[in-house]
């Protein structure tokens, strides 16, 4: 009934999560069955030990939250020879994000998953400031975009995801030049630019003056850019951005998402997941439906 394709992916739902919010599965076993989502997304991983940024690196915002985490992680080599090991046999497609700065590091990283026989297919996080074009986002320009992924693409050789951000212009343009370069599916949206202010202390909350921001607020925003997604590239569309319910993952299904990553919501409540996949499952009986393939992108 609720079994979706993304690529090569066979997902037994169309319940994912995101990166940087359930960290590395294991801190979500006591909440929910892993083996029941469709699968999950590792936090960020890149070439070596991050610490992030300095705090505070988060802050709550009207219906949203604002971060700067800063891609905290062991680094590459460590989930390989620690991490891996200790969620390989999780019966879920487990799938890595991969960050960096250059792309030497992101083709690095790559290469070293690539070797890892349980991990069917990575993440492509180029929302990350490319370090030798003055700190502009590889994502933000369609050029830059495409290179990033068709380096990649020569080294890493199962299921390429590229996770977007919505900070640019024209986010179907840059769809369509990461489909040009290889990329095997496209996520979307990443977080938004926002920035908020102590009033009283007359300062911004977050150290970094801005951060990403994600929630509920975010939503609209996001199932306009996967529908809009959805209907310029023949690739499969992963929606996220402000999933906290049944209804919000049907919203994004119908727009065109072939699955769905649930985020910030994990916060919230860390079972959700587990609610939204019984909410699908009601939803599907309700209205007769014997395959949610049927309602995707029927809008």
């Amino acid at each position: 009934m609720l079994a979706v394709k993304v690529h090569n992916l066979t997902l037994k739902n169309p319940v994912m999560t995101a990166s940087g919010t359930f960290g590395y599965g294991e801190e979500f076993a006591d909440f929910v069955d892993l083996n029941r989502l469709g699968g999950f997304i590792v936090k960020g991983t890149t070439g070596e030990h991050r610490e992030g940024n300095p705090y505070p690196r988060m802050a709550e915002t009207p219906s949203g939250m604002l971060n700067a985490v800063g891609l905290q992680n062991g680094g590459v080599k460590k989930f390989c020879s620690e991490v891996y090991h200790r969620i390989k046999d999780l019966d879920t497609n487990i799938i890595v994000n991969v960050s960096g700065s250059s792309i030497e590091e992101y083709c690095d990283v790559a290469s070293q998953i690539d070797a890892l026989d349980r991990i069917p297919a990575i993440e492509l996080n180029i929302s990350c400031p490319n370090v030798k074009k003055g700190g502009m986002g590889f994502g933000t320009n369609p050029e830059m975009a495409a290179q990033v992924v068709s380096e990649v693409r020569k080294v890493y050789h199962k299921t390429l995801i590229v996770k977007l951000t919505p900070n640019v212009t024209s986010i179907v343009d840059i769809a369509k030049a990461v489909e040009a370069a290889g990329a095997d599916s496209v996520s979307l949206i990443n977080t938004m630019l926002g920035m908020a202010i102590d009033v009283e202390r007359r300062r911004p909350y977050l150290s970094t003056i801005t951060g990403g921001l994600s929630g509920p607020c975010v939503k609209p925003v996001a199932v306009r850019m996967v529908w809009q997604v959805a209907h310029a590239v023949q690739i499969p569309v992963i929606g996220l951005g402000g999933i906290a319910s049944a209804s919000d993952a049907l919203e994004f299904l119908m727009a065109g998402a072939k699955a769905i990553q649930v985020g910030t919501a994990n916060f919230i409540d860390p079972a959700v997941t587990m609610k939204i996949v019984d909410g699908l499952e009601d939803y599907c009986k309700r209205h007769g439906i014997s395959d949610i393939n049927d309602i995707i992108g029927i809008i």
